[in-house]
């Protein structure tokens, strides 16, 4: 089930949150996750969340700022199960278009992205981590129908 985030789930999607950083992104410092832990913890609720929830638990959730993800989490053991997908088509449904950063280094999120019909459509480098970036969108005029 999908449903809107609620102020009590922040620290079950901040655990998610970290969990899945340090384990997708290899090739940038533990410290750097934690040392921004506190910070993204506030900011947050700022933004528009969705929830996945198996059994009462939260096991993954999006984040929106207006067509921008900042980002999908998904629990190691619930990975591959449609979750990231379900939530990305939940936001798909009232928006014409969305864009999304990703590591260059991070290719299970870059393919599943282009699998759920988002193109690369330039590259930055992250100041922050000095990683390259890429910047990929979604337009629904051009999603493929299978």
């Amino acid at each position: 089930m999908i449903r809107k985030f609620e102020k009590n789930d922040i620290n079950d999607i901040m655990q998610i949150w970290k969990s899945k950083n340090i384990k997708a992104h290899k090739f940038i410092s533990r410290e750097y996750w934690e040392n921004n832990y506190k910070y993204v913890k506030e900011i947050l609720p700022n933004a528009e969340i969705y929830v996945y929830i198996i059994k009462e638990k939260i096991v993954g959730f999006l984040g929106l700022d207006n067509n921008y993800i900042e980002g999908i989490f998904v629990n190691t053991n619930n990975q591959c199960n449609g979750i990231g997908t379900s939530l990305l088509n939940k936001v798909k449904e009232n928006r014409n278009s969305l864009s999304l950063n990703v590591y260059k280094k991070n290719i299970s999120a870059i393919n599943f992205y282009k699998k759920n019909d988002f193109k690369i459509t330039s590259e930055d480098i992250d100041e922050k981590t000095n990683e390259i970036e890429y910047i990929m969108t979604w337009n629904k005029q051009e999603e493929r129908h299978n």
